[in-house]
C-alpha cells in the first residue's frame, strides 16, 4: 500500500498529516505515540507504540551499546 501526503507548515514547525487509511492500518488514534526509525535510502519507518515494539527497541539499544566497537568494525 502506497499513500501520499505533503509536508506542511504547522505553527513554526513542519509536519505531515497522515491519511485516515494509514491511521486505520496502524490502528492508532489521536494522542498515540509513533516511532520513526531510520531505514535505508533516506527513508523512515513509522511504527505505532506497542509494548512488544518498545521492549524490542530497548533490547536493541542495549545490544548496540554493548557491542558498539564490534558493530563499528563490521560496518567498515
Amino acid at each position: 500500500m502506497t499513500m501520499q501526503t505533503k509536508v506542511r507548515k504547522i505553527g513554526n514547525s513542519l509536519g505531515i498529516v497522515l491519511p485516515k487509511a494509514a491511521l486505520q492500518a496502524m490502528k492508532v488514534r489521536e494522542g498515540d505515540t509513533l516511532y520513526l526509525t531510520e531505514s535505508p535510502e533516506n527513508s523512515l519507518r513509522v511504527t505505532p507504540d506497542r509494548e512488544q515494539f518498545n521492549a524490542m527497541m530497548q533490547i536493541a539499544d542495549r545490544g548496540m551499546r554493548q557491542y558498539r566497537n564490534a558493530l563499528r568494525e563490521l560496518a567498515k
